[in-house]
């Protein structure tokens, strides 16, 4: 199965790394110092699960060098992923499956309306990574999994083919959950409110949690994403707010969203695809998501001066 990863940051760079490992025929898309550095040196690994080194793979600038590909996992940041859609236009093997892996719960539909309904699965992913430098990716917690599932949360044969494929490489856990909408919707809940309450806050999860106003937002902004989920017809179990508490509770006290780090280095962040995606769905389902609109409503500025439209 020849692969291609679009974006090679901390996610993409762990999962092609450990599929470059089992012998899949994987191509890289990079850019910039990154992109310079895995062409000249390889790619490396580092962090709890172990290291690794691989001094030779196949990276470029352009997708079109190496296609058509008949498996892309999509792991650039969810802003960027409309862009990589149209790239892949024309790229995509007979039968491709094209999996995202990024936070959010539109991604899969964004996709599906650029290349297709028949070529565009839901998938998400659980690690702790990042680009410790270019052309290192550094393992910082999670025993990292992918869940794949079709669009209609039902389960096909390509799903099967494209797990056991995963499956082969040592450090990747792939399974299809009984309804992927459910389970990308919980990972929704946890993310989204760990996003939003450490980008407001600036403090790691373990600061965040043991407050007893900060919690009680938690808890409040969780709950309107399991609202707004159920008014969409995605069928969350009753206990979903309390099984993202205690997901928050169990991730390490010094833990930190992407989304939180991305604001706080003055970076484009996924504020668009995460609380503020949960306030423009409660419009249109009319559904009320106070701490969100808060949320979206104070980090606005800082996003719009990282992306160059205000200046203060």
């Amino acid at each position: 199965m020849k692969v291609c990863i679009f974006g090679s940051g901390g996610v993409g760079a762990y999962f092609g790394a450990r599929l470059v490992q089992s012998g899949a025929d994987v191509t890289f898309i990079a850019r910039g110092e990154n992109l310079k550095v895995m062409q000249e040196t390889g790619l490396t690994m580092s962090g709890i699960s172990g290291d690794l080194h691989i001094p030779d793979v196949q990276v470029e600038r352009d997708p079109l060098s190496n296609a058509p590909y008949q498996l892309v996992i999509i792991a650039v940041k969810a802003w960027q992923v409309e862009e990589a859609g149209f790239t892949l236009r024309g790229l995509l093997a007979e039968n491709a499956t094209v999996l995202p892996l990024q936070n959010g719960v539109e991604a899969s539909d964004l996709l599906a309306g650029i290349l297709g309904d028949e070529s565009v699965v839901i998938g998400l992913c659980g690690i702790v990574s990042f680009l410790k430098e270019p052309g290192h990716v550094y393992h910082a917690g999670v025993d990292p999994f992918i869940k794949i599932g079709e669009r209609d949360g039902t389960h096909s044969a390509r799903v099967d083919e494209v797990i056991d494929f995963l499956n082969k490489a040592n450090g990747i856990d792939a399974t299809a959950p009984e309804d992927i909408r459910v389970a990308y919707w919980l990972k929704f809940m946890f993310i989204v409110t760990m996003s939003g309450i450490g980008s407001v806050t600036r403090a790691p999860i373990g600061i965040s949690r043991e407050d007893r106003n900060i919690r009680s937002l938690m808890i409040e902004c969780a709950t309107e994403v399991f609202t707004v989920g159920c008014a969409k017809g995605i069928s969350l179990p009753s206990d979903s707010v309390v099984r993202t508490m205690k997901m928050l509770d169990d991730a390490p006290a010094e833990a930190t969203a992407s989304m939180q780090r991305d604001l706080m280095s003055g970076n484009p962040s996924e504020l668009y695809n995460q609380n503020m995606a949960v306030t423009r769905l409660g419009s249109e389902l009319g559904v009320a998501t106070p701490v969100n609109d808060f949320i979206s409503a104070v980090l606005t500025p800082q996003e719009l001066r990282v992306r160059g439209e205000i200046t203060f």
